[in-house]
């Protein structure tokens, strides 16, 4: 591969197909006047993980301010909108498509710029009406797709490349030296590829920008590359500058209003399920040690109305399938897991398997993930005792063929039980992500899943 159109036809087609195809096939939805609900929710709804993070976008405050539950897809459409389903959905694509290939840190750093950019983007855009402001959301989260793609990537030249810029070789040169082209170009070329839309197309074009909302878009990326060394600087200020022009405000409400926004991009980054690249963002690489290993921040409002909402059912009609799916919403977007499970007694009564899995990375969990009620077998060390309690992996925890992370990595536990007998357990990590779990989120847990257990006893005793 030695020039921009082998790497654009390498990713297209061997890496990246079923990426470049869901969104063209969305794309072409989006730009088409005769599209309707369900032909969007239909794409949605062909992949199971896809469906599940748009619901669970759909009910963040980011999206839906109005704090309705929404449970469908069609649902969301109709309340918050097509473009931004369209945004969530291409948002979800991008993230699951990229991580589940690899880890490789210029990958997470690269998706922590996209997603802080995207944000930064859609929160400055002046122009209050939906297509707008998903439209400059997209072209900033796609505006170094060809980047991402290429770091998603196991192949010989991200390898080589990564050690060049480990040795701080300028990254166009080194970019040339191994890709014999540079990652705008690859970017370029995906743009017309994948048919991204006439917008992005501008933005990633040469020259100067043809609207102000392109204009937006590429200093907001250029902000958020330099907001990972501080929001001061001779460089900063000037993208300042230009985005006040941008938006007709001044350098110092920009700044401002900047800062709010980056707290936001650390949630939507939790939503998305890659609470691991908050740790990148702006704010929280002082101490990159620190940071690397810190929990991230929890949404108590959220939580309590989660909590509410569980009451509320309980109160109603109890029904353990809508309690735990609550109760693994809580978990996910409250407590900030990136992972949930729950486990329940097979008909032998001898192992747990899994009843409800929700999150990126649990496709292949369905068939294999089980824990022997005796203790024993390669995941016997989950089993939970009486009360949650947080899992830490012993150094000899070897990775699963389905999974490397599960029983690898910090976890939380909590065990269900009828008439005082283990029936089932809730589990959730968050992968890669490199902490433990902390006291705060523990408690979280140990609380959505006393109402699952408050569930169980209701229905025994009715």
């Amino acid at each position: 591969m030695n020039s921009t159109q082998a790497w654009v036809s390498y990713l297209s087609k061997v890496e990246l197909p079923v990426l470049a195809n869901t969104l063209q096939r969305i794309g072409e939805l989006a730009h088409s006047r005769n599209s309707t609900v369900n032909e969007l929710a239909s794409v949605i709804l062909n992949d199971a993980q896809l469906t599940s993070q748009v619901l669970r976008l759909s009910n963040t405050v980011f999206y839906n301010q109005t704090r309705t539950q929404v449970s469908t897809v069609s649902r969301a459409i109709t309340l918050i909108g097509f473009d931004a389903v369209k945004s969530m959905a291409i948002s979800s694509l991008i993230v699951d498509s990229m991580l589940q290939r690899n880890d490789r840190p210029h990958l997470l750093r690269c998706l922590a710029r996209a997603i802080h950019a995207a944000v930064q983007a859609r929160c400055l855009m002046p122009k209050r009406n939906e297509t707008a402001l998903e439209e400059v959301f997209i072209g900033a989260l796609l505006m170094n797709i060809g980047e991402l793609a290429f770091w998603s990537c196991e192949t010989e030249q991200a390898t080589e490349l990564e050690q060049r810029l480990r040795l701080e070789e300028p990254p166009v040169e080194a970019q040339k030296a191994v890709l014999s082209t540079t990652f705008t170009e690859i970017t370029r070329g995906l743009v017309d590829a994948w048919s991204l839309g006439p917008f992005i197309r501008d933005v990633v074009s040469p020259g100067q920008a043809n609207s102000p909302a392109a204009s937006l878009v590429r200093n907001s990326v250029e902000m958020a590359r330099l907001s990972e060394n501080g929001w001061r600087g001779a460089e900063m200020d000037k993208v300042l500058e230009r985005l006040g022009k941008d938006i007709g405000e001044t350098t110092g409400a920009v700044r401002d209003q900047i800062k709010v926004n980056a707290t936001e991009a650390t949630r939507v980054a939790v939503s998305l399920g890659i609470p691991q690249v908050t740790a990148l963002m702006p704010g929280n690489q002082q101490d990159t040690d620190s940071a690397a290993g810190k929990a991230p921040d929890m949404d108590p409002e959220l939580q309590l109305q989660i909590l509410r909402d569980l009451t509320q059912s309980l109160a109603e009609k109890p029904d353990i399938n809508e309690v735990c799916q609550l109760v693994i919403e809580g978990i996910h977007r409250a407590i900030g897991m990136q992972r949930v499970a729950l486990l329940m007694t097979d008909r032998s009564g001898r192992e747990l398997v899994p009843r409800k899995l929700s999150g990126r990375g649990t496709e292949e969990w369905g068939g294999n993930f089980t824990v022997s009620r005796d203790g024993n077998g390669p995941l016997g060390s989950l089993l939970p005792g009486a009360s949650c309690s947080i899992y830490r992996p012993g150094p000899n925890a070897k990775a699963m063929a389905y999974d490397r992370w599960l029983g690898r990595v910090p976890a939380l536990i909590g065990p269900l039980k009828a008439n005082g007998r283990l029936v089932g357990l809730f589990y959730a990590d968050n992968a890669g992500g490199d902490y433990v779990p902390s006291e705060q989120q523990l408690t979280a847990f140990g609380h959505f899943i006393q109402n699952a257990q408050l569930c169980l006893t209701l229905m025994a005793t009715h």
